[in-house]
């Protein structure tokens, strides 16, 4: 099936895995996928994750994380920019997801970060997506 919006795609996935308490759940690879789930581990909201590789397709498998309660880490993924609205921000009007508790995920022309390393290093760009 053809995606018009990968990144999308992703984020559902992973919100619906989460839903259902899945341990892990695997999406196809890309570049910009991985940025992101890197971003996603670095800032604690999954326990790891891994490319595999198998039947010529490759694949991330992300091993969601839970509390002691088996509640999501994850409240919240939402998609900000869309394929048919771009939405950009510099580094001085770049928004707080939560007061600051969520993480913003911003492509940078410095790479794929978060919204405060981008504040810090003084660049904005597209945002990509909020995490709580």
């Amino acid at each position: 099936m053809n995606c018009s919006d990968p990144i999308a795609d992703m984020l559902t996935k992973i919100r619906n895995a989460s839903a259902a308490r899945f341990e892990k759940v695997d999406i196809p690879t890309s570049k910009m996928k991985l940025e992101i789930v890197k971003i996603l581990k670095n800032e604690g909201y999954i326990k790891n994750f891994k490319k595999v590789n198998q039947d010529n397709l490759s694949y991330i498998r992300i091993f969601l994380k839970y509390d002691e309660k088996q509640n999501p880490i994850i409240h919240g993924l939402q998609k900000i920019s869309t394929p048919g609205r771009r939405v950009y921000a510099g580094y001085r009007e770049m928004p707080r997801v939560l007061n600051g508790y969520g993480t913003l995920i911003v492509s940078t022309s410095q790479g794929v970060t978060t919204g405060k390393k981008a504040m810090e290093k003084k660049v904005g760009g597209e945002l990509i997506c909020s995490v709580w």
